[in-house]
């Protein structure tokens, strides 16, 4: 058994559901990642997650009036304060964990207090999210490279990523 119990839950979850095969980890030999060309105490940061984050006031599924929608990504202003923030899902292990404290999961106050301590240099304007598609081709080839142009767009220097 292995030491991340969510890994073997996911691995009975798609033999219970008549897969034939477990679920496929996704695996790359190259890493997508560069060094930073500035010190992290001057970078802008942002924040990307699959936690599905929503701002209160646009539970209807519309589109609240500061995020911006496209596939399965989305953004919201860093600025939104965490009250405001929280996630509609209902598929999590309810007996281990909870999702009453938005920090758990979308570390957003953390990254604030880091700007703040100058140990980054800045939050980017928009931090993103990524609803889970569980397709390692549609996050290679639409939702990262969405991701990445919204970085790009705001001028950041890296990322923090929380999957969940």
């Amino acid at each position: 058994m292995s030491h991340v119990k969510y890994i073997d839950k996911t691995r009975d979850y798609y033999l219970s559901q008549g897969y034939e095969k477990p679920y496929a980890w996704a695996h790359f030999d190259d890493v997508p990642f560069a060094r930073l060309n500035k010190p992290l105490s001057e970078a802008r940061i942002s924040l990307v997650s699959t936690s599905d984050v929503t701002v209160r006031g646009s539970e209807d599924g519309g589109n609240h009036a500061d995020e911006l929608f496209t596939g399965n990504v989305y953004s919201i202003p860093a600025g939104t304060p965490t009250d405001q923030l929280y996630s509609r899902q209902d598929h999590y292990d309810k007996y281990a964990t909870n999702l009453d404290d938005v920090d758990s999961y979308f570390p957003i106050t953390r990254l604030h207090e880091a700007a703040a301590a100058g140990r980054i240099g800045s939050v980017a304007d928009r931090v993103h999210g990524v609803f889970t598609a569980y397709s390692q081709r549609r996050t290679l080839t639409v939702d990262g490279p969405e991701v990445l142009a919204r970085c790009r767009e705001d001028g950041v220097d890296a990322v923090v990523l929380t999957p969940v």
